[in-house]
């Protein structure tokens, strides 16, 4: 009998354990952790487009596995709408991303890839990409971005909060609506300059990246004086001072400001990944920042001041030789 009652409680221990296990399973497109990429798959994708868009986002995979996220419109309202996004829960998403994290130190790297030879992601640069993840705090990934239909690529964003969320690393709402907000910025002021000479999108977010990571050296007490100070040498650093209006460098120093108070400098890797971006920019954009200065390019302010400098040490060389 006492053999038979031994079967029995095992037998229920084991029934139990097995319930247990079927109940909190992860469904199968699920991430468990960073051990694979993330594909985020707009929840608007038709059948066929779901399957385009897998196809564009894994090609460097090499057939190696991943799993898969849908974002939604509810995943747009949550991480997008306090930061003054107006998402409903029946709202579309087409712009689709693959988030692979890579090695401590890497940075963050973000490639825009065409669908069906159409790059269709209309207002998000890649650029504008980097600069808010590093401001919403992730660190050290891979992020390819692309769209079956052209959309402004917000739905793309989104998924990568959302995956980092679903390998139980969650970003800082603060951060991500600092973040937000910094998007949306840069693509006005990106917008309102595309066609001034002399201006790109990577000079806007390299001297944006600079002044995050001069920020991050002084610390969460920089005060707003500092981060205009900073602002100014940065655009000018970039050759923006003439293109950059006062309205629009307003903006800037009230976007940091934000980025301030979201947190985001207390961050041990914030300063390294801003420096990242920085020097990740540069190296994508060699045509234009090898030109930065040469003299053909200086700003005319720079060339009065040069001349100022040239014009005082000749006159003091020749002081100096008239009483030799």
């Amino acid at each position: 009998m006492r053999i038979k009652n031994s079967v029995l409680i095992l037998m229920a221990s084991l029934l139990a354990v097995i319930g247990f296990s079927l109940t909190n399973s992860q469904p199968v497109d699920a991430a468990t952790d960073w051990s694979e990429p993330v594909v985020t798959l707009g929840s608007s994708l038709t059948d066929s487009q779901k399957q385009g868009t897998l196809s564009t986002l894994t090609s460097s995979l090499n057939g190696a596995d991943y799993s898969t996220l849908t974002v939604n419109g509810s995943t747009l309202v949550k991480y997008l709408n306090p930061a003054g996004s107006t998402f409903t829960a029946n709202s579309g998403v087409w712009s689709s991303a693959m988030i692979q994290k890579t090695s401590s130190g890497s940075g963050i790297n973000v490639k825009i890839l065409d669908y069906n030879g159409a790059n269709n992601i209309t207002t998000i640069t890649a650029d504008q990409y980097k600069n808010a993840a590093v401001t919403a705090g992730v660190t050290d990934v891979n992020i390819y971005v692309t769209s079956a239909t052209p959309i402004d690529g917000s739905g793309a964003l989104a998924g990568v909060y959302a995956a980092f969320a679903d390998n139980g690393d969650t970003l800082s709402q603060s951060q991500i609506t600092a973040a937000q907000d910094e998007m949306s910025t840069l693509s006005d002021i990106n917008q309102a300059n595309k066609d001034e000479d002399g201006y790109s999108d990577a000079q806007l977010n390299n001297a944006v990246a600079e002044a995050k990571k001069e920020m991050a050296e002084k610390g969460s007490n920089i005060t707003v004086n500092q981060i205009t100070t900073i602002v100014n040498n940065t655009l000018e650093s970039n050759n923006l001072t003439n293109i950059i209006n006062n309205n629009q460098k307003t903006q800037i120093i009230n976007m940091l400001v934000k980025v301030r108070d979201s947190g985001a400098l207390d961050s041990s890797s914030f300063k390294q990944q801003a420096s990242k971006i920085a020097s990740n920019i540069q190296t994508n954009a060699k045509d234009i920042f090898s030109k930065l200065n040469t003299e053909e390019n200086r700003n005319f302010l720079q060339k009065i001041w040069d001349a100022i400098v040239s014009f005082f040490k000749s006159l003091f060389e020749a002081i100096q030789g008239f009483f030799n």
